[in-house]
Order: structure tokens, then sequence, then C-alpha cells
């Protein structure tokens, strides 16, 4: 069972209903299309990240960006 996990940061738009629901239909597609992968059996989640929630060189990416912003 193929499982796909996308991860994509909040930023100022969210990912409507629509967008994931095409995003899920388009990684079923290209692991079925590419590795000749059950549609059925294909598992892709979605993850939204926070800016709290990762981060880059031992900060969080809203460390980051209110500091640029001084």
């Amino acid at each position: 069972m193929p499982l796909v996990n996308i991860k994509i940061t909040e930023e100022n738009t969210l990912v409507t209903p629509e967008q994931k629901k095409a995003l899920i239909e388009g990684a079923t597609e290209l692991l079925a299309k590419v590795l000749n992968k059950n549609r059925a059996a294909t598992v892709v989640i979605i993850e939204e990240l926070s800016p709290d929630n990762w981060g880059i060189g031992g900060q969080s990416v809203r460390e980051i960006r209110q500091s640029t912003k001084k």
C-alpha cells in the first residue's frame, strides 16, 4: 500500500477543500501511472504546517519572518 504525505505550509491563504481533493486525486493518479500502484490501496495524507511548527537554522519560521520585518 503506497502512502504519500503532502506537507503544505500555512501561509496567507488556506488550501480549499477542492484543492485538497485535486491533490489527493493527482497524487493517486501519479502513483498508479508511474509505479503501477493500485488506486484503491493508495493513501494520501495532507498536513498543513503552522509557521510555529517548523524551522530553519534553530529558529521557527514565524521567528524568522518577524525578524526580517523589522
